[in-house]
């Protein structure tokens, strides 16, 4: 059984960064995409980065371009996310997610990924 794991949330000031990271424990779990989304009060979950494991490509949602990053490390089992010049509207809870038969053209369906983490909270004040 997989297991995601994330850490890193927190209280932020808007401008200030965040780093949240993710891993993958249990059987070994070729993933095909590593994804982080979030979830605001009174709204859907939505999509907020992907990485693919093979070649390393990173697919942004427009709100974090420029300010977000996500990364693996070499084993591929921690994926990074982290978070520069954050504002107010990104607070959510944000939820780990990976899945082995992921295509590209759906990476940024939530409904694509089959292993979730539990979420952790980002609360950023103005």
């Amino acid at each position: 059984q997989v297991q995601l794991l994330e850490s890193g949330g927190g209280l932020a000031q808007a401008g200030d960064s965040l780093r949240l990271s993710c891993v993958a424990s249990g059987r070994t779990f070729d993933w095909r995409f590593m994804g982080w989304f979030r979830q605001a009060p009174g709204k859907e979950r939505e999509f907020v980065a992907a990485i693919r494991r093979i070649g390393g490509n990173t697919y942004y949602a427009d709100s974090g371009k420029g300010r977000f990053t996500i990364s693996t490390d070499n084993a591929k089992s921690t994926v990074t996310l982290q978070m520069n010049s954050l504002k107010p509207e990104d607070t959510a809870v944000y939820y780990c997610a990976a899945g082995t038969g992921i295509i590209l053209s759906a990476l940024r369906d939530a409904g694509a990924y089959t292993h979730w983490g539990q979420g952790t909270q980002v609360t950023v004040s103005s």
